[in-house]
């Protein structure tokens, strides 16, 4: 089995048996491998323990991690805690005059004033991991059933999930794909395996998003430019995709384009109105292309672009807003794009209402528009839900609004700028918005009742999050979606890591988040200063290529004490200072939960909660945050569209609406509107929402068991239709 099917097992919960083996020998390896695992990382087989094998001992270390470098401080936390101010400063001057002064990248850095320390033998509590074995046929089905979990989502899928579902195709020419819900998913999949098939799941229009992937996978070494200089190192970012007349493509990307175009004539999948909308880098990209009709559709296509014919459904909907028909224009997007586009242009729409008439007028025009609304695409509603609950947060009525998105795998975000703000009309009064949130979650409510029958929904499913927008995630050991809070334990300490080979330095940051937005930072440059028992800092380690690593302990109840009046969260993140981004390196984080006595290594796994791949094609990640008021983990795991190096120079006050997540719409809310009755125990339920095992629940075969972390399942759920 290829190792990426075995790591998206292992996330599950799953190690899969490999060949039935007999004899003493046999027995003796179960032992060993049993001990091992255990030894490891606490791993505890609850099925099958018999077919345990050496190989499920590769698979573990694979993913929590084997031979992690020392830090800096290889002491740490005792070393630093113990260590004047001055001699820390003195280390790290030191440090960087070797590295970035006399460019001596060979040998991993450490200190230079830190005191001689022994470690004592790991000894420190911690919950077992337990895995079940399951055979290679179960593997099987579980893989197809994520496979086509992950083709019915209507929302790009991840880098990882991405390259899982093109593995599992690829590894399997028998499975029929019916369905691919998300043209995103349809158009890396032609781009990355040539597989014109997919052409059958998009438009002619999509062509522009095919290219604008081309853009950004195939060319992103050759639109990287110089921007700025920022204390002597170069800081890059990436140059738009304006004019498809910019584009250098290889004769061999011409060709897909034009064998993606010609089968979509083939088979009549041109939508002409809609390529309109874009008609100048249309122009743009036929002249390119240098391109030739080779039918009746395909010249007639060509001769529309190249007229002057200006068809466009926005075009028609601005023409009624102008006179200020809002339903007029609504009336045109729904009869050209669906009641979907009326969900996605809904403030638009609703921010035009002349508020200066009555109060019966308004809320006449505000009905007939939120009436228009009739998808039944449970994720955009659900999308618009949290949308619209992040009205709550007392910065949201700040002069400049800060607008976050996925774009093409990245997370992309934009502050208005002063001229924005001067002509802005699409703020929708507080009321109004609430009115909305209302109407979208009955709406929801009422789409998906009854759909599962009867459901049993764990208290713990509150806390975690329905994968809305994973586009910008990584993968890896205890990644659950974007928002989940994890509660934390008393009497322990967390350690973020991050670890990486392959470039030179990454780092870890610290930000702390008030609920009004405001920042502060604490990393490698305000260390020396901020440093104290609460929150404790590895060293900034700049000579990893061959391997680096860096840790924040976090004493959280102390921290709350010292700062928790102008702090509400802890937010850390990776930048890569090298001139690399994250899917050119090797580089995993995740956080560990560590007794205060911090027995045995900086790393050990036994101690791993969650640990991802950073793999995102950018040098700015957020990893985790840190709720300091109600202890809890919460998960952020985005890829941001940014080629930031350094930490604490952007504003992050967007993922407040991600940290807040589950306050306005979770799994548990999810489960109980698709229930057509709740059950108060698990015997009597078909599908059962829970963090336990079939075995420790008592399931039959017959019932379903939905954990948080499968999330294909739940986009399965989130785009019936």
């Amino acid at each position: 089995m290829l190792p990426i099917f075995e790591d998206h097992l292992f996330a599950r919960g799953y190690f899969v048996a490999g060949e039935d083996a007999s004899g003493m020998e046999h027995a003796e390896s179960v032992v060993a491998s049993l001990a091992s695992l255990w030894h490891y990382a606490r791993i505890r087989i609850t099925s099958f323990p018999e077919l345990a094998n050496a190989h499920m001992l590769e698979v573990a270390q694979r993913n929590l991690g084997l031979n992690v470098p020392d830090p800096f401080y290889r002491g740490f936390p005792d070393s630093v805690r113990n260590m004047p101010t001055v001699l820390r400063i003195a280390d790290q001057l030191l440090h960087y005059f070797r590295t970035y002064c006399q460019g001596d990248f060979s040998r991993a850095g450490h200190s230079l004033f830190e005191a001689r320390y022994e470690r004592i033998a790991f000894a420190e509590h911690v919950h077992p991991k337990e895995l079940a074995v399951i055979t290679l046929e179960e593997a099987a089905e579980l893989l197809k059933r994520t496979a086509e979990g992950l083709l019915s989502s209507t929302r790009p899928l991840s880098a990882s999930n991405q390259e899982l579902l093109e593995a599992f195709i690829s590894e399997n020419p028998e499975f029929v794909v019916e369905r691919c819900a998300c043209k995103d998913t349809a158009i890396r999949i032609i781009l990355n395996t040539g597989d014109l098939d997919f052409t059958r799941f998009i438009e002619l229009s999509d062509v522009i998003r095919l290219v604008e992937w081309l853009h950004e996978t195939r060319y992103q070494e050759m639109q990287l430019v110089h921007s700025e200089f920022h204390q002597g190192l170069s800081i890059l970012e990436y140059a738009p995709v304006s004019q498809m007349k910019k584009l250098n493509l290889r004769n061999r990307d011409r060709k897909c384009i034009t064998a993606v175009m010609d089968r979509l004539f083939e088979c009549g999948r041109v939508d002409i109105d809609t390529c309109l909308e874009k008609k100048r880098l249309w122009n743009g990209l036929l002249h390119h292309l240098h391109y030739r009709p080779k039918c009746a559709l395909a010249q007639e296509f060509c001769a529309a672009i190249r007229s002057k014919d200006q068809r466009s459904a926005y075009s028609a909907m601005e023409r009624c807003l102008a006179v200020g028909d809002v339903r007029g224009a609504t009336d045109v997007l729904v009869e050209a794009k669906g009641p979907g586009a009326v969900l996605r242009h809904l403030d638009y729409l609703l921010s035009r209402i002349d508020s200066t008439r009555n109060t019966e007028q308004v809320d006449a025009d505000v009905d007939y528009v939120i009436a228009a609304c009739s998808s039944r695409n449970r994720l955009i509603l659900a999308q618009l839900l949290l949308k619209y609950g992040a009205l709550s947060f007392p910065h949201y009525n700040q002069r400049a609004r800060e607008f976050a998105f996925i774009r093409l795998g990245l997370l992309t975000k934009h502050r208005e700028t002063d001229e924005e703000v001067a002509r802005r009309r699409s703020l929708l009064p507080r009321e109004r918005a609430e009115r909305v949130a209302t109407w979208v979650r009955g709406r929801l409510d009422r789409i998906c009742h009854a759909s599962l029958g009867k459901v049993y929904v764990a208290d713990c499913m509150h806390n975690i999050a329905v994968p809305l927008q994973e586009g910008a995630s990584m993968d890896g050991f205890g990644t659950l979606p974007r928002g989940t809070r994890i509660p934390l334990p008393e009497n322990k300490k967390v350690r973020v890591f991050t670890y990486w080979e392959e470039v030179d330095d990454i780092d870890l940051s610290c930000l702390a988040l008030s609920d009004r937005g405001v920042t502060s930072e604490f990393s490698w440059r305000t260390m020396a200063a901020e440093e104290s028992c609460t929150l404790l800092f590895s060293g900034d380690e700049t000579s990893g290529y061959e391997g680096g690593s860096e840790y924040f302990d976090v004493d959280l109840p102390a921290f709350t004490k010292a700062y928790g009046d102008a702090h509400h969260y802890l937010v850390f993140c990776n930048n890569v200072y090298s001139s690399m981004t994250f899917d050119r390196c090797i580089c995993r984080a995740g956080y560990m939960l560590r007794d205060c006595m911090d027995s045995g290594e900086v790393y050990e796994p036994a101690t791993v909660q969650t640990s991802f791949v950073v793999n995102c094609p950018s040098r700015a990640a957020y990893l985790i945050a840190l709720d300091l008021k109600d202890p809890a983990i919460i998960l952020l795991n985005i890829g941001e569209h940014s080629m930031r190096n350094i930490a604490g120079e952007g504003d992050i006050t967007f993922l407040l609406r991600y940290i807040r997540t589950t306050d306005f719409f979770n799994v548990r809310d999810f489960a109980t509107m698709l229930a057509s009755e709740l059950v108060a125990t698990p015997g009597e339920a078909d599908v059962v929402f829970a963090d336990a095992s079939a075995e420790k629940l008592g399931l039959t075969e017959d019932q379903e068991l939905i954990r948080p972390n499968n999330t294909a399942r739940l986009l399965e759920l989130l785009n019936v239709r």
